[in-house]
């Protein structure tokens, strides 16, 4: 796995590419970046529609549907990416891997902001100021009033939230142009409609927790949790919002509302599932009132004997994109060779506490043009830290108590 795919860093340098004519905006000279795109493409069946697309651009001519057929373009050369670095770390690993089932339902189309979109790609980043992110009010306000379109609209909100907090864009030293990129190319193919919903089934057993992955932002912390349930590799995910002063062991107060999830968490116990939605992607809908917590099992010995026969989700064709790529993994023996990367402040994984392990429950990860690993669990001699080990901690409670005051004085307010 030293070695990525052949053609990977190649397809990445087209999308670079294209990243750079989206950040000095189509308006500008951007033909040869576009054009690379479209013969990237050339053997596909968006081929031809990519030329056309890149051509019209090139000469002036800035339209919704040859900025749709290149933001299509972009996504399936990052797709090709994801599906050659994933088919390598299977082959690697032996593992199997589920097809992907597409429910029948059908995603409305989120006309209204195609416009604010198109005018992004037309101005590109370094031109965007308060006004062209202020125009994108009108049309997330229709899209959030839609339950339906609410996946499109907090995209885009989150979006408009970070370029606001930006601008005026000019002025920044570095630019999150991948980032920027990819939220712009998947708002734009939401906004088209017709996107096949997951196929959902409802599945009963036992999960057995690997780890969990604890994923802080500034308005937001979400815990998604790894595991196995019934030979298939599974993933449930909960969220919360906060404020960017609550981080590391302040967070996990934030989920009183999922109070068995943090104590299977916290204590590693098995959970007894009954009826929980899974979509196709393998993704777990959590609910509390369908679970049992069971007793305590080691993430190493589930690991050992449950992870190697595992069968691993499909990926739902939006989700195929490299930085996607998260797969539980269980490495033995000397670590010094891997690299180590997004170690959680919520729990007791340190640096330090990595050198010397013998072993490490953990997801693979593929960014910045190399493999990482992240951990979830770490065995140190007869010690075994994990992310979620502090969870109900005297620590945490304590580090929570930023919240009751937050909470304290927001009732107040609202009193007022």
């Amino acid at each position: 796995m030293d070695a990525p795919s052949e053609g990977v860093e190649e397809a990445l340098e087209v999308v670079a590419g294209f990243d750079e004519a989206l950040t000095h905006g189509f308006a500008r000279l951007a033909g040869d970046q576009l054009r690379d795109l479209a013969g990237a493409l050339a053997s596909t069946p968006l081929g031809q529609r990519a030329a056309e697309a890149a051509e019209k651009i090139a000469a002036g001519s800035v339209a919704e549907e040859h900025l749709t057929v290149l933001a299509g373009g972009r996504a399936a050369l990052l797709g090709a990416v994801h599906d050659a670095l994933l088919s390598q770390l299977d082959t690697a690993m032996g593992r199997r891997r589920a097809e992907y089932v597409a429910g029948e339902g059908r995603s409305a189309a989120g006309v209204g902001c195609r416009s604010w979109l198109a005018e992004l790609a037309i101005t590109g980043w370094k031109g965007v100021d308060h006004d062209l992110v202020s125009a994108s009010a009108q049309p997330i306000e229709a899209l959030l009033a839609d339950p339906g379109m609410r996946r499109l609209a907090v995209l885009l909100d989150g979006l408009a939230a970070e370029l606001s907090a930006s601008c005026p864009v000019a002025t920044m030293e570095r630019l999150p142009r991948r980032r920027w990129a990819d939220l712009w190319t998947r708002a734009l193919l939401l906004s088209q409609g017709g996107w096949p919903e997951p196929a959902v089934e409802e599945v009963s057993g036992t999960l057995l927790i690997l780890g969990v992955d604890v994923q802080e932002h500034g308005t937001a912390v979400q815990v998604q949790v790894h595991g196995v349930l019934d030979e298939r590799l599974v993933r449930t995910s909960v969220t919360v919002a906060k404020v960017d002063t609550i981080v590391g062991l302040a967070v996990w107060p934030l989920l009183s509302g999922y109070p068995k999830l943090v104590r299977a968490l916290a204590e590693q116990r098995a959970v007894e599932v009954r009826d929980l939605p899974l979509l196709g992607g393998g993704d777990l809908v959590w609910h509390e009132d369908r679970v049992t917590l069971k007793d305590p099992v080691d993430p190493f010995v589930t690991a050992r004997v449950a992870l190697a026969g595992a069968v691993a989700p499909a990926v739902p064709p939006l989700e195929r994109h490299p930085v996607r790529i998260a797969e539980p993994v269980l490495v033995e023996g000397d670590l010094s060779g891997y690299t180590f990367d997004r170690l959680t402040t919520s729990g007791p994984i340190t640096d330090d506490v990595l050198k010397g392990a013998s072993a490490c429950v953990g997801l693979m990860r593929w960014d910045g043009g190399q493999w990482t690993l992240q951990p979830l669990a770490v065995q140190k001699g007869k010690k075994k830290p994990h992310n979620a080990e502090l969870a109900l901690s005297p620590k945490a409670a304590k580090a929570g108590e930023a919240v009751t005051v937050l909470k304290e004085r927001a009732g107040r307010l609202l009193r007022k």
